[in-house]
């Protein structure tokens, strides 16, 4: 895409700004951040870089809230450390400012909509719908993470008047909305496919638009998939068009990962920056350093499934734990948690530096989500489940550089540990699952989903929201639950299934309260808690 920038297009994104974010009287946001971008690119480049940051935000504390503290260990990644926390996600009592941050947070809505409409002065202005196309396919990447964690959503209205307090769509609404927008921009990309965005303005691919068409059909088959449960028709279709090469193909090469690399120099990724939180130095009993990190360590179901498979992955993963005879070893969710300073620090830590990317999308995710469609509801993916199983088994190892892929996915012995808890508190002596590594044709559809699932699920790390989603919507992997005295949700949310979802922000009921209250009654059956199952999530197991 040539430069598109002038000064009259300028001063039209100022008036914008102000016009934008005037919508939004009672949330602060700041569309722009001075420093990070060329003069001529600055308008449209700050814009599009605080849409990427809505997927996950750059601020520490509402990533800590979305990422650390629910999708991680929702999804089975992620333990809480920190033991003056009593009301958590995990334990399934959190207080309000856990849960309320996808929808009341000024770093997410506010920024996301004030900014969509900046990129749409620029669009409008110069003709070009190639950057409001991949705003919205960003919009996207970031609406369904808010959708998945509390079901119905105020999305499609949003925006009309300026008001954040607008009806609720129900989830299939807002499913249906999301493949509208993203074939919407794909047919626009793949109208324009040898446009680009400036670099600056793209810290996921550099402005290269066959990239973004490829990631929004691949989001397209994620979320496809995310609902063959209950919209078989429409899932396939959206599964089918989104792999058709006609369209533009899907993410099948690490080169294509969605990760935004925003980070260099003293700007540290957040989860990285929110997992070092009280950290613990030193090891009392010699003064050692510790390096395992602080507020949030490993999960034990991650390091009893990959210990159980001798995972090359896990060096790449993992912090090795400093109990003494536990290479890596994980700490139970959903427990009571040890004091810091003399326990929880010789769990595992996450193995992650301060300026890698915030990853949203992987080859090897993709590889799965065709395996599974193939495998259990019989989609035209281009090829068989078992090809692309081993792919996406091959992907991941290729992108962490890990060696021994093809004797890992050979394996057909090895099976997931079970937790003993070197403390001798917290262990958990049922097996966690039977399936091996190898891909068995002749194995019943139960058993080839729990096996994509499973190893999904291992190479999609990090990603705890997308794992949470998986694992309430077909059972897989199976995870550790709560123990009775870490589950002090009185009885709402089952240890053995786990949260199903997130209750809305109490401010709701003040500040939007016949839209929320019409939600709860007619699209959750009058249940604003952990333990109501969401739309798509059908499966009891």
């Amino acid at each position: 895409m040539k430069k598109i920038l002038n000064t009259f297009i300028f001063a039209s994104l100022m008036a914008a700004v102000s016009s934008c974010t005037a919508k939004y009287e009672d949330i602060n946001s700041n569309p722009y951040q001075p420093g990070d971008l060329s003069a001529d690119d600055y308008a449209l480049g700050s814009a599009m870089n605080n849409l990427a940051g809505c997927v996950v935000s750059p601020d520490v504390n509402t990533a800590q809230f979305t990422d650390c503290l629910l999708g991680g260990p929702m999804g089975g990644y992620f333990a809480d450390s920190k033991a003056s926390w009593e009301r958590t996600i995990s334990n399934f009592n959190p207080e309000d400012g856990w849960t309320n941050v996808f929808l009341k947070s000024d770093k997410v809505l506010p920024v996301l909509y004030s900014n969509l409409s900046i990129v749409e002065v620029v669009s409008q202005n110069t003709n070009n719908p190639v950057p409001l196309a991949i705003a919205t396919i960003i919009k996207v990447a970031a609406m369904h993470r808010i959708a998945d964690a509390y079901g119905p959503i105020p999305y499609s209205k949003i925006g009309a008047d300026g008001s954040i307090t607008t009806p609720y769509d129900s989830e299939q609404e807002v499913y249906n909305k999301f493949f509208e927008e993203l074939n919407h921009s794909i047919g626009v990309l793949n109208e324009h496919p040898n446009d680009r965005l400036t670099a600056s303005a793209d810290y996921i691919y550099q402005g290269d638009v066959k990239k973004w068409i490829r990631f929004a059909n691949s989001l397209k088959l994620r979320l496809a998939i995310r609902i063959a449960n209950v919209d078989k028709v429409t899932a396939q279709k959206m599964a089918e068009e989104a792999v058709d090469p006609q369209n533009g193909g899907v993410i099948e090469q690490n080169t294509d990962n969605a990760a935004w690399s925003y980070f260099s120099g003293s700007v540290n990724n957040p989860i990285y920056v929110a997992k070092e939180y009280n950290h613990v130095d030193v090891h009392k009993e010699d003064n050692s350093a510790c390096l395992t990190g602080g507020d949030t360590h490993v999960a034990a179901d991650i390091i009893c499934y990959m210990n159980g498979y001798e995972d090359p992955r896990r060096e790449k993963y993992f912090v090795k734990s400093e109990w003494k005879g536990h290479e890596y070893v994980g700490l139970r969710r959903g427990i009571i948690i040890p004091v810091l300073e003399t326990t929880g620090h010789k769990y595992s830590g996450i193995n992650m530096k301060p300026n890698d990317p915030l990853y949203w999308m992987n080859a090897a995710e993709v590889a799965f989500l065709r395996a599974e469609a193939a495998a259990i509801y019989n989609f035209n993916m281009g090829g068989e489940a078992g090809e692309f199983y081993n792919t996406g088994i091959r992907l991941s190892f290729e992108q962490w550089g890990a060696d021994g892929a093809e004797e890992y996915l050979n394996n057909e012995t090895l099976r997931p540990e079970t937790y003993v808890d070197p403390d001798g508190k917290n262990s958990y002596d049922r097996d966690l699952s039977r399936i091996t590594v190898k891909w068995d044709n002749a194995a019943s559809p139960e058993e080839k989903q729990e096996r994509i699932i499973i190893q999904k699920w291992i190479a999609n790390w990090q990603l705890g929201n997308e794992a949470w989603a998986d694992y309430r919507r077909t059972g897989y992997p199976h995870l550790i639950p709560a123990t009775a005295a870490g589950n002090k949700s009185g009885g709402i949310v089952d240890s053995e299934r786990g949260a199903r979802r997130i209750p809305y922000p109490a401010s709701e009921y003040g500040d939007n309260p016949v839209n929320i209250n019409y939600a709860v009654a007619t699209y959750l059956g009058g249940r604003d808690d952990m333990g109501r199952d969401l739309w798509w999530a059908k499966k009891t197991k």
